[in-house]
């Protein structure tokens, strides 16, 4: 931030030596100055004109539309954010993936492969980086759903499988229990 402050707002312009961390605080005001300004009317006019003016540009509209909805989508409270986890068979029959369940497949999918009976889409995702993975369509009755929250299941991805976040509790509840009276035994002759 430093080169782009005026020398005479720079405190090395007034004073013989070098003041640390001019940059970072004009920085941090201008980040703050620029939440302040686009919270108010002004602001919110100003975002929705540039809004409008990447709706009109060729390559920029689609790129932008499609990451806007995912952010928001993701990062809202009460959006189609993951909820649940579930297995598939999948590479093979016998063996399991961990799918975090999205929601319904779009109509067309539904219609064209779903035979009347109830599809859902999931994600399954690649391990140990959870933002790559496969959109998969199945039947809802091949998804075997878990009690296990999404934050451990990413855990467990992200970890290759290493953290295995219910033996964790399953410690504590052990470690917490009173230990049993041992009984004495008559000797075996």
């Amino acid at each position: 931030m430093k080169p782009l402050i005026p020398p005479q707002y720079l405190p090395e312009h007034y004073l013989p030596f070098n003041v640390p961390g001019v940059g970072l605080i004009f920085g941090i005001t201008g980040v703050m100055l620029v939440g302040a300004l686009t919270a108010n009317l002004f602001g919110r006019t100003l975002v929705t004109y540039s809004e409008m003016m990447l709706a009109r540009m060729p390559i920029v509209r689609s790129v932008y539309r499609t990451l806007k909805q995912i952010f928001e989508t993701v990062l809202s409270k009460n959006g189609g954010s993951f909820k649940r986890v579930g297995l598939i068979e999948f590479p093979r029959r016998g063996l399991y993936a961990i799918v975090f369940l999205a929601g319904e497949p779009p109509l067309e999918v539904e219609e064209k492969i779903g035979n009347g009976n109830p599809m859902i889409t999931v994600f399954m995702p690649n391990g140990p980086n959870p933002t790559t993975g496969f959109i998969v369509f199945v039947q809802a009755s091949e998804v075997i759903p878990l009690d296990l929250s999404v934050e451990d299941a990413a855990k467990l991805v992200v970890s290759a499988g290493l953290v295995a976040p219910d033996q964790q509790e399953r410690l504590r509840e052990l470690a917490k229990r009173k230990p049993k009276p041992v009984h004495e035994e008559e000797p075996v002759v």
